[in-house]
């Protein structure tokens, strides 16, 4: 009877070079998962940041006074006069809505008093919403604001903002009572 006591150098190399081969392809297969996440996550990630822009946006709006201007262009801008939606801690702001000349990228600037085109004294904070926009689109009716906008290679984002009131109209004084309040101060 022959006893066999181990392995030999050949059946060693052997083995050594097929658990490298199915080494090597876990991880591969592991490594092109990983990258999958990433990708993933990333995507999700950019995704999340725009339905958060697009919410900053309609608590703007639905939060104003309903003193909004619009400058409708290639890309429209939009302006709220008074907004108590503030991302940067102000009790009330102005807040402008804007696409950037450059690199279409969505802009969101809001400061107190400043007029576009932005001055360096102004201070204001402004914030990258998204990039690169291929729509942005504001139209306005006496209570309702429509918005729709759009990034490049994504699906659009639509709303509407209902039972905006514009702020009332200053009451013009008749002649007559001009010459009333005259007459009191006398």
């Amino acid at each position: 009877m022959r006893v066999r006591r181990g392995f030999t150098l050949l059946e060693m190399l052997i083995s050594t070079a097929l658990l490298s081969l199915v080494l090597l392809g876990l991880y591969g297969a592991l490594n092109m998962q990983q990258r999958s996440t990433r990708h993933l996550f990333s995507f999700l990630t950019k995704a999340l940041d725009a339905d958060r822009g697009v919410l900053v946006l309609y608590r703007d709006i639905f939060q104003s006074d309903g003193n909004i201007t619009l400058k409708n262009g290639e890309f429209d801008r939009l302006c709220l006069e008074n907004t108590s939606h503030s991302l940067h801690g102000l009790a009330s702001a102005k807040v402008c809505w804007i696409v950037a000349k450059e690199d279409h990228a969505l802009l969101r600037i809001e400061g107190n008093g400043f007029r576009l085109p932005l001055r360096h004294s102004d201070g204001v904070e402004i914030d990258k919403v998204m990039a690169p926009v291929a729509l942005f689109d504001v139209q306005k009716d006496k209570t309702k604001v429509l918005v729709g906008i759009q990034q490049v290679n994504r699906d659009p984002y639509v709303f509407v903002v209902q039972g905006i009131e514009p702020p009332p109209k200053p009451v013009k004084k008749k002649k007559d009572d001009k010459k009333k309040d005259k007459s009191k101060k006398t």
